[in-house]
């Protein structure tokens, strides 16, 4: 007998996947946790019926979120993850020498352990000595600090749920203060394809761009992701993406990646053009007068 494993992401939309079997079900006070095995992406988890990430294509994202900035940032030395219980985000920062300390700010416990477990692949970059763990919401988190870090990078999974908090206007905000005055914040843009996830695209855009002087978005190809399709946010109090990027300072570190490239990195910031429509119309909607 067939198992498969089915996620809804539309009312008209399900995406479906074979599973051998089922390796984890429990809950936390926050979500429920399950773990499957299957022939295509190997290991996945999901956390309410939806899809958090697969073995397969993880690296897609952590590559994305961690190799774009650390290009352009000619010094990251401190780091604030928020979210990332998995590791995968902590297991690219260790590539670099130059960052002394990663700050992982994770709600959920029983999710941190179950990566363990199930992911130690992602999992190891937690053990790095670098690695600082708090078990504590990130927007409270975030309003006790002011200009501590280099980079941040908001690995949280959407805009709903536990995690609401950290895609609104005030968490921008206090990102913008605790970052550094060269810093630069990374998220998760979710996918603009489906309408009603365009709608959450378009109100993390016209929230950034209020608060950060560089804002701009790029893109990933991630199976799993809805649609296959993903945009990330890149918002800065002084870098641009691309006139900043330094390709030869970061081949010389001489990183294994499997998916981003400095050749990539450029290519991800030339949006489709109904993805540039909408962000433009938000940062008309943020700034109606033109002002710079």
């Amino acid at each position: 007998m067939e198992i498969w494993f089915s996620e809804m992401h539309t009312p008209n939309v399900k995406i479906s996947i074979r599973i051998d079997q089922q390796l984890f079900s429990g809950e936390s006070e926050l979500q429920r946790l399950d773990v499957y095995e299957s022939p295509e992406f190997g290991r996945f988890i999901t956390s309410d019926g939806s899809i958090i990430f697969s073995q397969k294509d993880e690296f897609i994202y952590n590559e994305m979120v961690v190799h774009v900035p650390m290009a352009v940032h000619p010094n990251v030395k401190t780091v604030l993850v928020i979210g990332g219980g998995d590791g995968g985000v902590a297991r690219e920062l260790e590539h670099y020498d130059s960052v002394t300390r990663i700050d992982v700010v994770e709600p959920d416990e029983l999710f941190v352990n179950v990566c363990k477990q199930y992911f130690p692949d992602m999992a190891c970059g937690l053990d790095d000595p670098r690695v600082n763990v708090y078990y504590q919401d990130g927007l409270r988190f975030l309003r006790s600090v002011q200009n501590e870090y280099d980079l941040i990078i908001n690995d949280a999974t959407d805009p709903f749920g536990f995690t609401e908090g950290l895609f609104t206007r005030e968490f921008y905000g206090n990102c913008y203060k605790a970052l550094k005055d060269d810093g630069i914040m990374v998220y998760q843009h979710g996918s603009p394809f489906y309408d009603e996830d365009e709608l959450a695209s378009r109100a993390m855009h016209r929230k950034t761009v209020k608060v950060f002087p560089v804002s701009r978005v790029y893109q990933a190809h991630i199976p799993t992701c809805p649609s296959g399709y993903w945009i990330f946010g890149f918002a800065s109090k002084k870098y641009h993406p691309l006139n900043d990027l330094n390709a030869a300072r970061w081949e010389k570190r001489k990183i294994k990646t499997w998916y981003y490239t400095p050749h990539l990195h450029k290519g991800a910031f030339m949006l489709p053009a109904y993805v540039e429509e909408m962000l433009i119309e938000e940062e008309q909607e943020s700034n109606p007068l033109g002002k710079k």
